[in-house]
């Protein structure tokens, strides 16, 4: 399905960010990537810089492997790629939540390798205690610690700032999800996946005033009829809205997702009423799970949750190759679904090649059933 609403400045955005990001640090602001959104940008735009989720892309990884081995999921191995190629000028170093071992290790190969101010993960604890929130606070503060001594200049007041700022994105991501399930919107899977790839990566302070536009163009709109077998889509990383528009163009419709690109990202929208520090706390151990950060019977329910919301007929679970935290999950979620009566497939991807062949073929097959 294509949209009629003005999705181009988001895709001209995200054909150009790498420009507009080098434009942003030539003028004085530094720019920190991250690779997993468990890393608290509020902190890093609360300290006067920019947090910037790093791009894998698309393409063939061949200077990566120097350094890192095959069997790691093609994001890592393509954004050490575009590393080593120049890609990432602009940003002055990383800041990543500890979640995979993939991702928390590729912060030290960087350190190594590409030239920077900063690289330094954090430390996350994997249950909610008052002892789990104390040690959290340390490596926050520890986390801002690092980012002044590069010249950040933090206070609480600019983090209450940026609770705010990113609450209010997040917010309006939500409320746009939350039309998709009710069959009340009218954008594709793909276009969904575009905005929230611009919010990735362009200045949350440019995005919220395209999300806003957006947002007020749809309102004003009458959504045509849903087509397609309704389905959630379960997995990590899919930045190329391609394998979205395939997905519908097989004859589903997405209403939901589980998704790091997804939903999870903004799922709690903030924390509760509290000091800026205690909120972005209580945000960060309240988040919809991750599988790298719980375990299957935490996620099951939220799932199953999921799926009986937003009448999705089956699960299609889209998981980047290699990608152990996933693929661990996958046996006892997909048992969990059959059990309730829940048909689901999985596809693992290859950054390389996208959706072909073999995957295509079977996902026909499973619209088909889904279908009978």
């Amino acid at each position: 399905m294509k949209t009629r609403f003005p999705m181009v400045p988001f895709r001209e955005l995200l054909l150009n960010r790498r420009r507009v990001l080098e434009e942003t640090a030539a003028r004085g602001t530094k720019i920190v990537g991250y690779f997993c959104t468990y890393t608290p940008i509020e902190v890093i735009h609360a300290c006067g810089m920019l947090p910037v989720r790093i791009w894998g892309g698309s393409g063939q990884a061949e200077k990566a492997y120097n350094l890192v081995p095959t069997f790691i999921c093609p994001y890592m191995r393509l954004v050490m790629e575009k590393a080593l190629g120049g890609e990432f000028t602009f940003l002055s170093g990383i800041v990543q939540g500890y979640t995979c071992d993939v991702a928390c290790g590729m912060v030290n190969v960087w350190k190594g390798n590409i030239p920077g101010e900063l690289y330094h993960s954090l430390p996350l604890p994997y249950n909610d205690s008052p002892e789990s929130r104390a040690f959290l606070k340390a490596g926050l503060d520890e986390t801002i610690e690092k980012l002044t001594a590069i010249g950040g200049v933090y206070s609480e007041e600019s983090l209450g700032r940026s609770n705010e700022l990113y609450g209010k994105i997040r917010g309006m991501l939500a409320a746009l999800y939350e039309r998709r399930m009710q069959g009340a919107l009218e954008l594709c899977a793909a276009d969904l996946n575009v905005v929230m790839q611009a919010f990735f990566t362009i200045p949350p302070e440019l995005f919220l005033s395209m999300l806003e536009r957006l947002t007020g163009d749809l309102s004003a709109a009458v959504p045509g009829v849903r087509t397609g077998v309704p389905v959630l889509v379960s997995g990590g990383i899919v930045e190329d809205e391609g394998v979205m528009t395939l997905v519908e163009d097989l004859g589903f419709s997405v209403v939901a997702d589980d998704l790091c690109t997804g939903l999870r990202a903004f799922i709690p929208v903030s924390g509760p009423d509290a000091s800026p520090m205690d909120r972005l706390i209580a945000r960060t151990m309240m988040r919809f799970p991750c599988p790298s950060r719980s375990r299957p019977p935490q996620r099951i329910p939220l799932l199953m949750d999921l799926v009986r919301t937003s009448g999705a007929k089956g699960v299609i679970f889209l998981l980047q190759k290699f990608c152990t935290p996933h693929l661990a999950d996958h046996p006892m979620v997909a048992r969990a679904l059959r059990d309730a009566g829940i048909p689901s497939i999985l596809i693992e991807m290859d950054g390389d090649n996208g959706l072909e062949g073999q995957a295509v073929t079977r996902l026909e097959t499973f619209a088909g059933m889904l279908e009978a």
